[in-house]
């Protein structure tokens, strides 16, 4: 632990009287990782921060059978308009945005997540967890949402949402979450997009990227998917010769049927870089 570096930690220990966990998190400049640990309790979180400006406010409470908890850290110097925002944002040399979280959950209740970052890394690590909803919004970041294991959601999820003004999604095994929505939004930056296998159930995902570039690893072609891509002249394109096309910009798998119940749906769109699908 480094001189100066003040510790936070908070822990739900309600264990009824809720049928779901539901986190917001707000962050202001962090590192932030998120995964399942073995305890009964429903949240531990674990806080370094490294400038004593950064004011975590927790709170819990049990509302028609959800348990609602809120983390939200802020920047108590915001008001000063001596800073510019480019100071606030990155001063210093912290590799790790000075400030970093670790969320643990546990495998014996549902969630549902929404995360407002600022700038910084995370890394959600979904595996034996169950979701209802995840969500995150930033304003500059890299995001990895993935599975360590070969373990899915084990419930159909409603929607994963994430979206960036700037940065990186990177999405690995994303089959295993089961949602019935999936949508990826990307103002300037990438996005990796990986299935492992075929969807479990109907799924419906959208990929948007204003400018930069997106890559889309399908499962096997034996699996039904159709792709509907949007793009200008200014997005490159290479697509693999096993997708049929069925109309101008649609595409489909040799396992495509028009009502199959695990259908993959995909809507890919890049206004200046390029789509890569393999």
């Amino acid at each position: 632990m480094s001189k100066g570096q003040l510790v936070k930690e908070f822990k739900v220990t309600d264990k009824t009287g809720f049928d779901i966990v539901a986190l917001d998190f707000t962050s202001y400049k962090s590192t932030l990782e998120l995964k399942r640990y073995k305890s009964t309790d429903p949240i531990y979180i674990h806080g370094h921060l490294s400038q004593s400006n950064i004011l975590p406010v927790f709170s819990q409470n049990i509302e028609n059978n959800v348990l609602k908890t809120s983390l939200i850290h802020k920047n108590i110097e915001s008001e000063n308009l001596g800073k510019s925002i480019t100071s606030k944002f990155f001063s210093g040399s912290n590799p790790d945005f000075d400030h970093s979280w670790n969320i643990n959950l546990s495998s014996n209740y549902l969630y549902e997540m929404d995360f407002t970052l600022g700038i910084g890394n995370a890394n959600f690590d979904l595996a034996n967890l169950t979701l209802n909803n995840f969500k995150v919004n930033s304003t500059s970041a890299d995001v990895q949402i993935g599975y360590s294991s070969n373990d899915p959601n084990q419930i159909q999820m409603d929607t994963v949402l994430v979206t960036l003004n700037m940065g990186t999604i990177g999405l690995s095994n994303i089959n295993y979450t089961n949602a019935k929505k999936m949508i990826f939004e990307v103002n300037y930056g990438k996005i990796d997009l990986n299935f492992s296998e075929g969807m479990s159930n109907a799924s419906q995902v959208v990929a948007a990227v204003g400018a930069g570039s997106i890559y889309l690893h399908l499962p096997p072609d034996s699996y039904p998917i159709k792709i509907n891509i949007k793009k200008t002249p200014m997005c490159k394109l290479t697509i693999p010769k096993s997708l049929k096309s069925i109309e101008n910009g649609t595409y489909v798998s040799k396992g495509y049927k028009e009502f199959n119940p695990n259908l993959l749906e995909l809507t890919i769109d890049v206004g200046v870089g390029s789509l890569t699908i393999e």
